[in-house]
């Protein structure tokens, strides 16, 4: 299965949602936008390691590390590889210098500790397929406190200030989804891109 390898664009407080931020991940080779929302606990420990900042005592991730490399094991790659009901699954590919193993994590540890081990992180091509934004123009724009994520944090339902758009015709839903993608609120454009798969699937 064709594998796509993945750049932290930015990470960016959601305003939709108390507490949660909204990390950004884009193709390294392209210009389609992985948004995924993740607890603050988890944006805090990838920002710190991406500013190269240093806790006066080790946080959980950092101790993951040390344990990990005191008895030689790395981590090799990330791998997020499956996306059911809006919630994205990753998996740690481990080496202890005789044997590769997967380790099942949530998506937001995984980054966390890929930005630690200095691994690639990828992703399968049927996800961003599925749950990618399109970026018409192939340069990164800024990215702004309003983006937000494609699926649902984990094990939470998300809420969206844009309400239902069941009501509108798939036309209309089209219209949105350019208008909010040439805006840059890309929260909307994932609620109203959901929408319209599943009047695919119908």
């Amino acid at each position: 299965m064709k594998k796509v390898r993945l750049e932290i664009v930015g990470l960016s407080y959601s305003q939709t949602q108390s507490g949660a931020y909204a990390l950004v991940l884009g193709e390294s080779t392209g210009s389609r936008r992985l948004p995924i929302i993740i607890g603050g606990f988890e944006a805090q420990a990838i920002a710190i390691e991406l500013e190269k900042m240093s806790p006066s005592r080790p946080l959980t991730h950092d101790l993951f590390k040390a344990f990990a490399e005191t008895f030689n094991i790395q981590v090799t790659e990330v791998l997020i590889y499956n996306l059911v009901e809006g919630i994205f699954y990753a998996k740690l590919l481990c080496n202890d210098g005789t044997k590769d193993v997967e380790i099942d994590a949530r998506t937001s540890d995984a980054i966390a500790l890929a930005v630690r081990f200095n691994c690639p992180i990828y992703t399968h091509e049927f996800i961003l397929k599925n749950a990618g934004i399109v970026l018409d123009d192939e340069s990164t724009p800024a990215l702004s406190s309003e983006e937000a994520e494609v699926a649902k944090p984990e094990g939470e339902e998300t809420e969206t200030k844009s309400g239902s758009f069941k009501d509108k015709s798939t036309e209309e839903l089209k219209s949105l989804l350019k208008t909010a993608l040439d805006e840059e609120q890309y929260e909307m454009a994932s609620k109203i891109r959901d929408e319209l798969n599943q009047r695919k699937k119908s």
